[in-house]
């Protein structure tokens, strides 16, 4: 089922990228139709063109982001849910949950209390 989805996730992503690439950037189109340029003048125009181009944006872009969410849904869904990170913590900070004691700050007594850069 995932590879089916993720085959026509891919087929959508790539169509999405064709449309978008076909039209102008002043919306309109293809180009083709009205006296501009282009051989068939009396297919669509310019103003047709850029709103059949519109709406396959719209829709492919809807399916692309429905695709994504139904395998996002799809790929998380054999997981329990895990609890918050927050829940993990302890209730005090302070103490050490495994022996229940008040922790101490770590010194390190080996290091030397001198400049930390070395003089030349």
């Amino acid at each position: 089922m995932t590879t089916v989805l993720l085959v026509i996730h891919l087929l959508i992503a790539l169509s999405l990228v064709g449309v978008v690439l076909l039209q102008r950037s002043e919306g309109g189109g293809l180009g083709i139709g009205g006296g501009g340029g282009g051989g068939m003048s009396g297919f669509m125009t310019g103003r047709g063109t850029a709103n059949l181009l519109t709406r396959t944006t719209a829709i492919l872009a809807a399916s692309f982001m429905a695709s994504s969410l139904l395998l996002t849904i799809l790929a998380g869904g054999g997981q329990e849910r895990a609890g918050s990170i927050v829940d993990q913590l302890p209730s005090s900070l302070s103490t050490d949950p495994l022996i229940d004691q008040p922790v101490e700050p770590a010194t390190d007594e080996s290091e030397p209390s001198g400049p930390s850069v070395p003089l030349q």
